[in-house]
């Protein structure tokens, strides 16, 4: 297939390549324009070493992006891991039109933070799906989908590097072959189910102990590794990022306030929730580093 290659990042790079390794023709690569001073976007860097041609609009609704996009002549638009509004009438130049990645298994968790929230509200389980981008976010019909497990205890990072981000590679290039294919049967998405949530931000990345300990627990881990939940320790804001969660089934058996320093040790400070603790394992204060959270209680002053 000639591919017309639209993403950025991590994820971005290794879908080009892997639609290279296997002998697909990539006519050229859009990428969103970096911030002034940023390193190279790594799905650019890579396409630029290949020796591809590289398109960088502001905005992929020009008359330019459009233009760019019809020169290539391209069978098959590819959509992995797009920041940018695709509008309709650029999707469709491609002779197949374009399919397009997206990490939850839609219609549920549209938007832009979708391996976060289903980790924020204890699911069990989320996957992957290739649809055909419309105007709408996240809305077009389903070409295929891949579902994988959340495990009790996994974070926003080793879910996606360890079964989204593998899983999204391989069903782009299964949902190539389907569409070259000559198969059209798209599923429509069911607005019934629909969900939509927007970025896990500061306000919605701020702990609050007086919530259960397994809804404490969930917010950390699906924040870990970024933008990491926080709260106010000693006076200062700080982002706890590795932790354990630590349930009492006992009435009376956590001593102390919600929020409130309930011990501490060598590695890891105890924070009471409803219901548990919290044992914070690692930590990032305001201003500083990421350091192991017993290090920085005892530096804080800290204790109970």
């Amino acid at each position: 297939m000639k591919i017309a290659f639209i993403g950025q990042q991590d994820f971005g790079r290794a879908v080009l390549e892997a639609f290279i390794a296997r002998g697909d023709t990539v006519a050229g690569v859009f990428c969103k324009p970096e911030p002034p001073g940023a390193k190279p976007d790594a799905l650019r860097a890579a396409a630029e070493k290949l020796g591809l041609p590289v398109f960088q609009f502001k905005s992929l609704r020009s008359p330019e992006a459009e233009a760019a996009m019809r020169a290539l002549d391209a069978d098959l638009g590819i959509m992995a891991y797009v920041l940018q509004f695709a509008p309709h009438t650029f999707v469709t130049i491609p002779k197949l039109g374009t399919i397009q990645f997206h990490p939850s298994l839609l219609p549920l968790h549209r938007g832009p933070s979708s391996i976060s929230w289903p980790i924020i509200l204890g699911r069990k389980e989320t996957g992957i799906t290739i649809f055909r981008p419309t105007d709408g976010l996240d809305e077009g019909p389903i070409v295929l989908q891949k579902r994988c497990d959340i495990g009790p205890d996994e974070t926003l990072g080793e879910l996606y590097f360890n079964k989204l981000f593998p899983l999204g590679v391989q069903a782009l290039l299964e949902g190539a072959d389907k569409v070259a294919g000559g198969w059209r049967d798209e599923v429509p998405q069911d607005e019934t189910l629909a969900s939509y949530e927007g970025w896990v931000n500061e306000a919605e990345s701020r702990i609050n102990w007086h919530a259960p300990v397994d809804h404490v627990y969930n917010l950390i881990r699906g924040c870990n590794p970024a933008p990491g939940a926080w709260t106010t320790l000693g006076g200062r804001k700080v982002w706890i990022y590795d932790c354990r969660k630590h349930v009492v089934r006992t009435f009376g058996a956590v001593r102390g306030q919600p929020g409130e320093v309930a011990a501490v040790t060598a590695d890891s400070v105890f924070l009471n929730a409803q219901g548990g603790q919290i044992e914070a394992l690692r930590v990032r204060p305001e201003g500083g580093a990421k350091m192991n959270a017993g290090e920085f209680a005892r530096g804080a002053g800290l204790g109970a």
